[in-house]
Formats: C-alpha cells, sequence, structure tokens
C-alpha cells in the first residue's frame, strides 16, 4: 500500500478530547484508594494520568511503585466505583462544544474515523452508546487488547482497519501520551487545548498542530 491510495483515517482519543470525564474519574479514583484504606492522589496528580491504562496511572500513584501488591485490588476497586457512577441518574460525561458537529463533517467527507483509548473498551462503548456516535468509527482500540499509550500499536491496528498509512493518519488527543502515541507510529499529531494537558506539555511531547476549537481540525484535515 502507497500513501496515495491509502485512506485519510482521524483517531481520537477519548476522555478529555471527546468527552469530559474528569470528575467521574477523580471521583471514582479517590473511592478506589479509600477502600483499600490507602490516602488517595490529589486531583491534580490524577488529572496528569488521564489517558493511560489504568493500571500504569495507579502505578504511579503509589509510593512505592516496585511494590504492587495493591495494584489489582486498586484497579477492580476503581473499576467498580466507575461503573457505579455511571448507572446514577445524574451521570454525565458530556460531549465537548462541536464534539459531534466535527465528526458528522468529517463522517460526510468522506474520512474514516477510530478511537484509541486508555478506556475500557466496556466504558468506550457507553460513552458511545450514550452520545449516538455508533456507525462512526472503523475501529475501536482500548487496553483490554493493547499496550498503553504511547506504544505505538493501537494506532497500528486502527490504521489496519480502516486501510490506511501513517501519512495520511492524524491522531488527535489532549495529553503528552497522544503526541507520543502518533510519534511512535509516524502518524501526524493534533493536540486540543481543552483537555487535561497543558499546550506546552502537548508541543514540547510532538505535536504537529494544536486546536482551541474542535471545528478548526477540518481545516488540518482537508488545508486549503
Amino acid at each position: 500500500m502507497t500513501d496515495k491510495t491509502s485512506e485519510t483515517l482521524v483517531v481520537f482519543d477519548c476522555d478529555g478530547t471527546l468527552v469530559d470525564s474528569q470528575h467521574n474519574v477523580v471521583a471514582s479514583m479517590k473511592e478506589a484508594f479509600q477502600t483499600q484504606g490507602m490516602p488517595p492522589p490529589n486531583e491534580h496528580s490524577i488529572r496528569n494520568c488521564i489517558g493511560l491504562n489504568i493500571d500504569e496511572a495507579i502505578l504511579k500513584y503509589l509510593p512505592d511503585p516496585s511494590n504492587s501488591k495493591h495494584l489489582a485490588a486498586l484497579v477492580d476497586a476503581y473499576k467498580a466505583a466507575y461503573f457505579r457512577r455511571r448507572q446514577l441518574p445524574d451521570h454525565d460525561e458530556p460531549l465537548y462544544r462541536g464534539t459531534l458537529e466535527t465528526i458528522r463533517t468529517l463522517h460526510r467527507r468522506g474520512v474514516k474515523m477510530a478511537v484509541a483509548t486508555g478506556k475500557s473498551m466496556r466504558g468506550l462503548k457507553a460513552v458511545i452508546d450514550h452520545h449516538g456516535l455508533e456507525g462512526f468509527f472503523v475501529s475501536l482500540q482500548t487496553p483490554d487488547h493493547n499496550p498503553g499509550k504511547p506504544h505505538p500499536q493501537m494506532l497500528e491496528k486502527a490504521m489496519r482497519d480502516a486501510g490506511a498509512a501513517p501519512a495520511q493518519t492524524f491522531m488527535v488527543g489532549d495529553t503528552s501520551f497522544d503526541m507520543l502515541l502518533a510519534r511512535n507510529a509516524g502518524c501526524k499529531a493534533v493536540g486540543v487545548s481543552w483537555g487535561y494537558h497543558d499546550d506546552q506539555e502537548l508541543q514540547e511531547s510532538g505535536a504537529n498542530f494544536l486546536i482551541h476549537e474542535f471545528e478548526e481540525l477540518i481545516g488540518i484535515v482537508f488545508p486549503r
């Protein structure tokens, strides 16, 4: 396959890029540590690790990451807490402004789309179902069957599913992990300024583009 014949592919991160889930992530992480009788990490630390696989994030919060005897229990407690929060009547993980309109525009213009996220497949499908995003994505890549970011496997699988080459693939995300993922897979990195890492972090980790409104993505994918 050559770049000339490959499809254009836009791959989105989920938390902090498509949906604002930080309040649920922070609350669930704090609850997980509290149920295990351990002091929870602070909110800034939790926000800074959103995007990593949950086990990798939790290891960063432990006083001694080399001693991971609590890891499995904390992962299970976090997943259980998050699942319970998702069942609450007031549960809310809103799409960021312009998300749905941008996805619809890309879809109309024949762009293939995928998701590569640190969220579980169960959690990702819940977001897709809740916001009516079924049918837009040709590939859903999660930690269920992949190494975590910034390992390139999730992007490589998405490109294979879409028939896309790295030169025609855009990774859109809000964290340095997403930018490094794109770089490791040889793709173009698009940082969004409304998520959980700041503009400087995105640029220093390899963002080729930085957008402040979702609609700006259209001009990047279809430059004049």
